[in-house]
Parts: structure tokens; C-alpha cells; sequence
């Protein structure tokens, strides 16, 4: 535990060196909203669009999704857990994110929300049914706040293996032989947005959807101007919750970068990952450990290109553990693993890459020359 001295005496820091090399200096952002118009309990689904629904289903079943509904110009997926679906995709011209759903804890959040918003709570598509406000965050992005009427039910699981450590020996005269089969998604856990308005963004999903930051990231040299990453959680109070369910940062571009859905454990990840191995998908970057969040995890390319996340044992948080800060670097994006690939960074060169970074500098944004070499130098530290 962080300690400073008072008049000769210890007192412990409120950061405690939980998930970062340092809590914030005086002046910096609390990562919370005083007052914020309703508090979010989770995301409930992610919103995409995709001219081809059936290849679209065989990725899903192969990264291990179960259909909770399929029409001719929707397709919904869902985890094992009981509760909402974790993903939608309807038919559309081109494959594309359109963004995030967030589940609101009570009914009457919705009306607060409607109220502050000056928008319009309206039925829900969802399975089940359900009511939703849509509103739009300051990068431009769909946003959506929904309330079920009916939750899913629980799906058989993957079950756990049974391991062995050291002198506890909890299995004998058995063997470990997990099955080469897809990981069976338990449930959505977070997405993660890159955006040009990185401070008015995060500011608004503090302010309007109650959600706290667990750890801030800062460039090399520029921390005084702020962060340019948040890992931002729900506020459950005294029950824990997700290390982060949504993550944004700084970059010259505007959209979706992955999402991560739990699955059992390391084995189902790694089984799991073999599975799609071999029927020929591209691996983006794994097996590794994260920092922030500690998580198992492996991140896969659907055939469209979008990236998603296997993940297992990530850190859950209660309200009282402040922001922790650290800078942004490559090399600290993981305890263990492989090195970060260029395709995880998306810092692989091309020309709508140089084109969106000409947009973004000479945009009205938060994105200057300064900025842009920082981000460059931390993805190659």
C-alpha cells in the first residue's frame, strides 16, 4: 500500500497501488462525475451491420456464440449466462460498427435519462422485448440505454478443469484432456472505442451514464495535459464490477477497435483458440496476461476484419478504488506473452490510414502534431 507522511504519521493513499504504478497528482481528473444522470449496471449488446448474415453465423458459432434469434435482416447472439444477448447484427450494405448498448438498472432510469436528454424512451427490438433511449456521445457514435422485459436463460457451461498446485492435489488418477472445440462465450465484457474527442467523450459517458475510470493512461512527457486512454467501469457501489467495461483513447480515427466476451478459463481460450486456428482465421495477438485489467486473453479477426477478444480472470472493482495512472507504452500492454502485433495496433501503414490522419489533424479535435508523435513513439515503446 501507497503511503504518505502527515505531521510525522503513515496514511495510506486512497490508489493502493491496486492496478497502476500511481494513483493522480493534485489538480488531476477524479475519473467520476459528481452528479451523473443515471448510473449504467453493464453493457447489454453491441449494435453492428453486415451484408451477409450467414457468414456472419458461422464466425459467431465457431468463436463460440450461441443464436438467441435469427430473421431475415437480424441475427442476435448471446453468452451462456442469463441475461441479454451480447451481440446483434443486421443486414446492411457494408460491415460496419454502429455501437454500444448499455443496460440500464431500473426502468425508471430510462425516463430520468429521456428527461435529461430530451430524448424519447421507445420499444426495444431485443429478444423478449424491452423499452430504449438512444442518444448520440460526442464522437459520434449511437448510443443506447435499454431495459429488458425478459432476461435469456442460462445455457449449459464449459466447465472449469480441475488443476493441480503444488502439494494440493485435487485431481488424481484422472487425466486433463479438454476438447478441441469453440470457447463457449459466457457474456459480453467490454468494448473498446478510439476517438478524436477523447476528453469530451469520456466526460460525457461520466456524466450521463455514471460510469467510473479505473486506471488512466498518459503519454511519455505529456501527462500534464492529460490522459489519452480510460479503462471505465460500472459504478455498482459496494459490488464489484468489471476492471473496465468500456475503453477509450486518443487517435486520429473515429470507431470501433475490439470487443472481449468471458469465456471459462485458460484452457477454453487456448482449446478454443486451436478450433479457430485451424479452420483458417487470423490470430491478431495471444495467449498473453493484460496490466490493466489482468486478464487472460487472445484476439481474433472475424472474417470482416473486426477484431474480438477471448478473455477469462479479469479484476473486479467496488466503488472506492480510484483511478490509477501510468504511462502508455506497447511493451505495457501486457505481464506476459507474445510481442504486441502491428495488426493489434492498427498501426500497420496504408493510404486511408495517412488520409485519416490528415483528417484528424486538421479537424476540430484533440489531436495536434504533439499528440500524434506521442501516440506514435508509445506504440512503438
Amino acid at each position: 500500500m501507497s503511503e504518505t507522511r502527515v505531521a510525522g504519521a503513515a496514511v495510506a493513499t486512497p490508489h493502493q497501488d491496486l492496478h497502476s504504478e500511481q494513483g493522480a497528482l493534485r489538480g488531476e481528473h477524479p475519473g467520476r462525475s459528481r452528479n451523473p444522470v443515471i448510473k449504467v449496471a453493464d453493457l447489454a449488446w453491441l449494435e453492428f451491420e453486415k451484408p451477409d448474415l450467414d457468414r456472419a453465423e458461422v464466425f459467431a458459432l465457431d468463436f463460440g456464440f450461441q443464436i438467441a434469434a435469427r430473421t431475415e435482416s437480424a441475427l442476435w447472439l448471446r453468452g451462456s449466462f442469463a441475461g441479454t444477448p451480447c451481440m446483434v447484427i443486421r443486414r446492411g450494405r457494408a460491415s460496419r460498427f454502429i455501437g454500444p448498448a448499455f443496460r440500464a438498472a431500473e426502468r425508471a432510469d430510462l425516463d430520468r435519462l429521456a428527461r435529461a436528454t430530451g430524448s424519447a424512451v421507445r420499444d426495444a427490438d431485443v429478444p423478449g422485448g424491452g423499452k430504449v433511449v438512444a442518444l448520440l456521445d460526442p464522437s459520434g457514435f449511437p448510443v443506447r440505454v435499454a431495459h429488458c422485459a425478459e432476461q435469456l436463460p442460462a445455457l449449459p457451461e464449459q466447465r472449469p478443469l480441475l488443476l493441480n498446485f503444488g502439494t494440493q492435489h485435487r485431481r488424481t488418477n484422472a487425466t486433463q484432456r479438454p476438447p478441441r472445440e469453440p470457447s463457449r462465450i459466457q457474456r459480453l465484457g467490454h468494448v473498446v472505442l478510439e476517438t478524436r474527442v477523447f476528453s469530451r467523450a469520456l466526460d460525457w459517458y461520466l456524466d450521463t451514464l455514471g460510469m467510473i475510470v479505473s486506471d488512466f493512461l498518459f503519454l511519455d512527457g505529456q501527462r500534464g495535459r492529460g490522459p489519452t486512454m480510460a479503462f471505465i467501469r460500472c459504478d455498482l457501489g459496494s459490488v464489484p464490477a468489471d476492471h473496465h467495461t468500456l475503453a477509450m483513447h486518443l487517435g486520429p480515427g473515429t470507431g470501433y477497435v475490439h470487443s472481449a466476451y468471458q469465456v471459462t478459463d485458460l484452457d477454453s481460450i487456448a482449446a478454443g483458440g486451436e478450433y479457430l486456428n485451424e479452420r483458417g482465421y487470423q490470430r491478431s495477438w495471444g495467449i498473453g496476461r493484460h496490466i490493466q485489467g489482468s486478464q487472460l486473453f487472445d484476439y481474433w479477426r472475424d472474417p470482416d476484419r473486426f477484431m474480438l477478444e477471448h478473455f477469462a480472470d479479469g479484476d473486479l472493482f467496488s466503488c472506492d478504488i480510484e483511478p490509477g495512472w501510468a504511462p502508455m507504452s506497447a511493451s505495457g500492454l501486457a505481464q506476459w506473452g507474445p510481442p504486441v502485433t502491428r495488426d493489434f495496433l492498427g498501426a500497420s501503414p496504408s493510404p486511408a490510414k495517412f488520409r485519416e490522419v490528415l483528417h484528424a489533424l486538421r479537424g476540430d479535435n484533440e489531436l495536434d502534431p504533439a499528440r500524434l508523435l506521442g501516440l506514435m513513439k508509445a506504440m512503438n515503446s
